[in-house]
């Protein structure tokens, strides 16, 4: 559904890439996370991706269309939802759909029921500048499904959001995606991504470090422990057992045929653990 191969992209001529040969695709149906600090290169390829920055070298298509020329026809079949809401604040939330729906070629969802599903129906006739950031962003991703897009663009989708309403949303994109849309989500989140995504490409200083499933990542990097507090001489001891060191899984079956465990946790390494230990950077 995407292909990219060998993009690049510099703001100033002569300066400095923000994107640097970078190539990846996804299938149709697929969720692919673009995950890494601020300044990486996310929205600078999703830019890219969705003709908002000129394509300056590589090759790129989006649903068979070349995005050196991308065509009208392109715009009814791809949805984007940015970080940074950009809704027109004189008018209402219901008005902001209606009049982005106006500009698709082909059907487009009920704007109402849009609202309904972010939870926006109640201040639907209110103006959009009196809304918070939060309600701002619930209504930019709204807009984002009117026209029914079979490949989705997600900046950030969660951000700034109450846990509540951030789980909904993500069901959401779960419920589009079941349903066959293709998302490309732009993320620091390492907890959507695990939860979302069906692969993740790490990207840090413009440059794809890795790219793979979050459990083959797990399986590939991540350390299989138990964490285990026990009861000796009345006193609460914990110790952390890796199950591929035999002497651990020998004092692990020990304290089980004790009988003193109080509490047991298997762990595995977070997708943003395996992230530091990979690219040597964080996520801010």
């Amino acid at each position: 559904m995407i292909t990219v191969q060998g993009l690049s992209h510099a703001y100033k001529q002569g300066g400095s890439y923000a994107v640097k040969d970078i190539s990846f695709a996804i299938a149709g149906g697929e969720i692919l996370g673009f995950l890494g600090p601020s300044g990486a290169g996310k929205s600078t390829t999703q830019g890219v991706l969705t003709g908002l920055l000129p394509l300056q070298q590589g090759q790129v298509t989006v649903a068979g269309y070349d995005m050196r020329h991308p065509k009208r026809e392109l715009y009814n079949r791809i949805g984007v939802s940015f970080e940074q809401s950009n809704v027109y604040t004189r008018l209402s939330a219901l008005e902001n759909l209606r009049f982005y729906a106006g500009l698709f070629d082909v059907p487009t969802e009920d704007p109402l029921a849009l609202l309904e599903l972010v939870g926006l129906s109640g201040v639907a006739s209110k103006r959009t500048g009196e809304f918070s950031k939060g309600m701002k962003h619930r209504l930019t991703f709204a807009r984002s499904l009117i026209n029914k897009p079979d490949v989705w663009f997600l900046d950030e989708p969660t951000t700034g959001l109450d846990p509540t309403i951030g789980h909904q949303i993500k069901e959401i994109i779960k419920q589009r995606n079941n349903e066959g849309a293709t998302v490309f989500l732009t993320t620091h989140n390492m907890n959507v991504a695990e939860e979302l995504c069906h692969r993740v490409a790490f990207i840090v200083d413009g440059e794809i470090r890795l790219i793979d499933s979050p459990r083959n990542l797990k399986l590939q990097y991540g350390e299989r422990v138990v964490e285990v507090e026990h009861v000796d001489n009345g006193t609460l001891h914990k110790e952390r057992l890796a199950l591929a060191h035999p002497p651990d899984m020998a004092r692990l079956s020990e304290l089980l045929e004790s009988g003193r465990i109080e509490t047991m946790h298997t762990k595995e390494a977070t997708l943003e653990e395996i992230f530091i230990s990979v690219t040597g950077r964080g996520l801010q």
